[in-house]
């Protein structure tokens, strides 16, 4: 067991970092933290992808293909491949962006984000810490929450379709 492997062990994931990025208040997940370097994310995920699940960007809304996915099934992380959401939890927000108002148990971590000056409530995948959206208090019942996910941070997987193994 490595040092940081140990130093996660001992705080219970509550916080990790991540090829040089602190995440907080990560929850336990699907299978152990993935940790990789930005270069070897680079390596693995197109462009695109990679600046919103490693810089934090945003996909320009409207834009994603997963908006429009009606199919029963599974909404996984796109770098590591852990599940996320059921898309029994997905609604039309009529934000542009994939929404859902709940994440599968122990799917999500969140942190503060001050980027746009008002705090705002960021959501990764607890596996590997990356960037999915943001969560907001005007969703539907029962939750009302709003999970707004970038859709080139998610694949679909339709159901009886198997997952993907979890990335190492």
């Amino acid at each position: 067991m490595n040092r940081r492997q140990s130093l996660h062990a001992l705080l219970g994931a509550s916080l990790l970092s991540l090829g040089g990025r602190r995440v907080a208040h990560a929850t336990p997940s699907a299978g152990p933290p993935l940790v990789k370097t930005p270069d070897e994310w680079a390596r693995l995920l197109p462009a695109a992808a990679f600046d919103i699940l490693f810089r934090e960007g945003t996909e320009p809304p409207g834009s994603s293909p997963l908006n429009d996915e009606k199919r029963a099934g599974t909404y996984v992380c796109a770098a590591c491949f852990q599940p996320l959401f059921d898309s029994a939890t997905k609604y039309d927000s009529g934000t542009g962006w994939p929404s859902f108002w709940q994440p599968l148990p122990a799917a999500l971590g969140t942190k503060r984000d001050f980027k746009l000056i008002w705090p705002r409530t960021e959501y990764h995948c607890a596996r590997c810490g990356g960037h999915q959206g943001h969560v907001f208090d005007d969703g539907p019942p029962p939750t009302g929450k709003r999970y707004c996910n970038n859709g080139l941070a998610l694949r679909f997987v339709a159901r009886g379709e198997p997952l993907p193994a979890l990335r190492t």
